[in-house]
């Protein structure tokens, strides 16, 4: 059989079965991460990530996924189909091999599919094995096929129920409750993030979002389709929609002679953060790897070449370093390797050492035809560099400053601080507390042993719109490193959070549940994620829920987090109630602060996580950067309160 007839016959042959999946059920979390929030949404990308290498291999341009009214999920593409012949080894139908045994697909014959996503290739099986209800409809060779399961068990053979013209794949399932114990709602947004993600990193694919829950005023269900021409250098575009380019372009290049293909865009902006998104096999790699070291290679060496070049960097006094060719950058970096090798804490770093090279080949050649190409664009970035060097320089110094009030046994903490007794920091706790006043009753209303409280005075400062040495300059920022004991540096990284002297595993965010009270919150995490960003990743911080109001009748009391909880409340009682609204946490005393806020056997606390990096950076430049259009509509969106100004 010729090597081109092989590579197209996608047979029962073509898929191999891994291993069982009896501890699927049992140990969920091995497989998909958690069995929270974010894990149920990853059985969502692993059935897309299925239609995904569909298209890699250039059989499938249309990915349809719904949302239905009770939370299953419908996933369908224009594939091939799963191949439904008898499999050898196995004696069942392959779509049943594929559907019941973990690991088991095309993705793991190189005939097939030259690259694949799917994390760690757990793939569909896994997604069968904790939905309470899946249904599989095959469209091949004209005819359809189904086989439905119950938790990971085939219910019968696979049957054929039709005749059809279309081909591909439609996998239907509801997640099972047993196993997604906090949650089985899907998040619209969420999955929108994802769609539009995996839209840009596989150009030329068209994903349709739809949520059946919901409808808008012309009563259709709410949707999207995500389909772009330009991938990646559309996708830069759309991560820095809210910041102003330096450089008249966005420097791309796409590069898939090689045994790995490489895609890279990039625009240096007037920001001072650096947002660099790496992806392997479309997976977000957030802990970076070895394609990252060769994108900074590659960025590093050419503009320093340049640089020098110029003569720009002539009356320096000091030396450039990697830093500060980064300062203001937006970049993506995508590859794609046959068998990629991760590791890190969250397995999402690249370890594959032949990726470097190649990577930072291709950056630099970009580079290299781009500089010499725009002069006057080049001058513009070597200049930013030069700032940046400056600015860099001087923040070390207003971060020695921080350091050296930073805790040292016990010594050197926050005027403000009311500090606790636990020396233990995985059982200790620290409130960030929005005011002088709300910061007194909580520290009256505390469990001292092990609640730290830190009164904020005002607005901190907003990081999006600040030179680095101005943040560590910053009173109350400062206040923020020297309570929490942690130091910004590593000899590895120059902005790497150490954590190991973190001195409170629980950091929590509790402003009024106001306006005001939001925007501080927004300010501390935008904070937290530009410059603590492991904090968030490590699941250290946290946002107090206080409630908005108390209903009291007779002898009676409850407190309502929301209208409709008050009304609820209202109407048990009888009617009539007397309702308090809590305007700011100040108007609480001690003790309804500890029994609704502080006392963690009756209070509720939301975890800051990121599902999406890329769209984190978005949101928070659009919340906190300078063009209020995408603010306002992003608010009147999402927000309890929309009415705004400006």
């Amino acid at each position: 059989m010729s090597e081109e007839v092989k590579k197209n016959n996608y047979s029962a042959d073509s898929i191999q079965a891994l291993e069982g999946m009896e501890h699927v059920r049992m140990r969920p979390s091995m497989y998909i991460g958690d069995t929270g929030v974010r894990g149920l949404h990853h059985l969502v990308y692993e059935v897309v990530d299925n239609s995904i290498d569909e298209a890699l291999a250039g059989h499938c341009d249309t990915i349809t996924v719904i949302i239905n009214e009770d939370n299953s999920i419908t996933v369908e593409d224009n594939g091939r189909g799963i191949p439904v012949d008898i499999h050898k080894k196995e004696g069942v139908s392959a779509l049943e091999v594929v559907m019941t045994k973990i690991g088991a697909g095309g993705k793991f014959d190189k005939d097939s599919y030259k690259v694949s996503g799917g994390l760690h290739g757990v793939g569909v099986s896994c997604v069968n094995a904790l939905s309470d209800h899946l249904k599989a409809t095959v469209y091949r060779d004209g005819k359809v096929y189904e086989q439905e399961y119950e938790r990971g068990k085939a219910q019968y053979p696979v049957k054929q129920i039709g005749t059809t013209e279309k081909r591909g794949t439609t996998v239907w399932f509801k997640p099972d409750g047993t196993i997604f114990t906090q949650t089985l709602e899907y998040s619209y947004d969420t999955l929108a993030a994802r769609m539009r993600e995996l839209a840009f990193l596989n150009k030329g694919i068209t994903i349709t979002l739809t949520d059946k829950r919901e409808q808008d005023k012309d009563g259709n269900d709410v949707g999207e389709t995500f389909h772009s021409k330009e991938g990646l250098k559309e996708f830069v575009k759309f991560l820095d929609g809210n910041r102003v380019p330096i450089i008249g372009h966005v420097i791309s290049m796409e590069n898939d002679k090689g045994e790995i293909p490489v895609e890279v865009a990039l625009i240096y902006n007037d920001s001072y953060s650096e947002n660099i998104f790496s992806y392997v096999n479309n997976i977000n790699t957030h802990e970076g790897g070895t394609h990252l070291q060769g994108f900074r290679m590659g960025l590093t060496r050419t503009l320093k070449k340049y640089a020098d070049a110029s003569g720009l960097l002539d009356k320096l006094k000091f030396e450039i370093s990697g830093d500060d060719f980064r300062e203001g950058l937006t970049a993506i970096i995508s590859v794609k390797v046959a068998e990629p090798q991760f590791e890190g804490q969250t397995k999402t770093k690249l370890g594959n050492r032949e990726v470097v090279s190649p990577v930072s080949q291709a950056v630099a050649e970009m580079l290299e035809n781009y500089l010499e190409e725009n002069p006057n664009d080049a001058k513009i970035i070597v200049q930013k560099v030069i700032l940046a060097a400056q600015a860099r320089h001087a923040a070390k110094k207003a971060r020695e400053m921080v350091q050296r009030k930073t805790v040292m046994g016990g010594g050197g903490l926050p005027g403000k601080l009311s500090d606790c007794s636990e020396q233990n920091p995985e059982k200790c706790e620290i409130f960030l507390v929005e005011g002088d006043s709300a910061g007194g009753t909580a520290k009256q209303g505390r469990d001292r042993a092990f609640q730290a409280i830190l009164p904020l005075r005002g607005k901190i400062l907003n990081v999006e719109k600040a030179m680095h040495h101005k943040v560590f300059e910053n009173e109350e920022i400062r206040n923020i490193f020297t309570a929490l004991g942690v130091t910004i540096g590593t000899a590895e990284d120059s902005k790497a959070l150490n954590l190991e002297k973190l001195r409170y595993h629980k950091v929590v965010i509790m402003c009024d549940a106001d306006i005001d009270g939001s925007h501080i919150s927004t300010l501390i995490l935008t904070f937290f994620f530009r410059f603590m960003k492991e904090l968030i990743e490590e699941g250290h911080v946290y946002i107090a829920t206080p409630p908005l109001y108390l209903v009291k009748k007779g002898n009676k009391k409850e407190y309502a987090w929301d209208e409709k909880m008050r009304d609820a409340i209202n109407e048990k009682m009888g009617g009539g109630a007397n309702i308090q609204r809590y305007k700011g946490l100040g108007e609480m005393n001690a003790e309804q602060l500890w029994e609704t806020t502080l006392n963690p056997e009756h209070r509720t606390l939301r975890q800051v996580t990121i599902d999406s990096l890329a769209e984190a950076d978005r949101v928070f430049s659009m919340l906190m950067g300078d063009e209020v259009p995408p603010r306002r509509e992003f608010i009147e969106k999402n927000a309890i309160y929309a009415n705004i100004d400006a």
